[in-house]
């Protein structure tokens, strides 16, 4: 499997040309400050959320690097027999 970097100095463009190669979905995980970016360029068609019903105490918020609000609609919910809560959604 190719894994292509995206450039910091043009995140917009690396994205956006990788958006455009054939193939399947594009996936993002981990990376909270780059999934920030990424919805503040207007470049994340899907969010998907899974709940975990369990209390940490502590954490970083997912959204907490966001400078503008970014509007969503609750696409589709998944439940788990584990409990967990996957939410998907798209931009509005």
């Amino acid at each position: 499997m190719n894994t292509p970097l995206a450039r910091a100095d043009d995140l917009a463009g690396t994205v956006k040309a990788i958006k455009q190669r054939p193939g399947k979905e594009i996936g993002l995980s981990g990376s909270v400050t780059l999934t920030a970016s990424l919805l503040e360029l207007g470049l994340v068609d899907e969010l998907r959320v899974l709940v975990n019903p369990i209390t940490l105490g502590a954490g970083r918020s997912l959204f907490s690097t966001l400078n503008r609000r970014v509007p969503f609609e609750l696409w589709r919910t998944t439940t788990f027999r584990s409990g967990n809560v996957l939410l998907t959604y798209r931009p509005a």
